[in-house]
């Protein structure tokens, strides 16, 4: 099995910790996310994007959620279908479209130095993020362990990456007591890691 990831990706960071968790033996391939051309990604992905999961030699799968369910089928990380399921799929679903615009983005600008090129579009970025931590914290608010219910899963997983490194965005997570108290649960699951890298600031040419 083969992982085509970059270690400042925190979309890629929710495969490797999904496999770390889960006992899971395989190849990372380093994907350069800085160079627009990306040689050979093309193959992989329609999208050039990261992470690509090679489970099978010649047998590519795409997008952080869908690789998290794929490996985490017939798993504690995944619920049987039903209702459970179906809120993992919920909280997947959030993290796609609430959390991963907002502080995804953000984050990229900031490590990149880019927000004096674009301070609006940043500041709408971060607005959102924000908003969708808030949303994160009321989802938490019952004081169940994990987002959603008794047991944790790729839901969680999901959610952590961008989150917890919310701070290089231009937020503090920790400031909600809910999503502190979640994180600190996240990260003492059995065979928790954390192997998250910053990204270099963009390199200018001489005007």
């Amino acid at each position: 099995m083969k992982l085509y990831d970059h270690p400042a990706s925190a979309n890629c960071l929710k495969a490797r910790l999904a496999l770390a968790q889960l006992g899971i033996e395989y190849e990372r391939v380093h994907v350069d996310i800085f160079d627009k051309e990306r040689p050979g990604q093309l193959s992989r992905n329609p999208t050039k994007l990261v992470p690509v999961l090679e489970p099978e030699e010649g047998e590519f799968l795409a997008e952080s959620g869908a690789i998290l369910l794929y490996l985490a089928e017939g798993t504690p990380l995944l619920p049987p279908p039903g209702l459970q399921r179906a809120r993992v799929h919920q909280w997947l679903f959030f993290e796609q479209n609430q959390i991963e615009p907002g502080l995804a983005v953000a984050r990229f600008m900031a490590l990149r130095g880019l927000v004096n090129d674009n301070p609006q579009i940043y500041a709408n970025r971060l607005s959102q993020g924000r908003r969708a931590l808030s949303a994160l914290a009321r989802g938490l608010e019952d004081r169940r362990p994990f987002i959603a219910g008794e047991d944790y899963s790729v839901a969680d997983i999901q959610l952590y990456a961008y989150v917890h490194c919310a701070d290089e965005a231009g937020v503090d997570p920790r400031e909600d007591r809910f999503i502190a108290g979640w994180l600190d649960r996240v990260e003492a699951t059995p065979g928790f890691v954390n192997d998250l890298e910053s990204m270099p600031a963009l390199k200018r040419g001489r005007r």
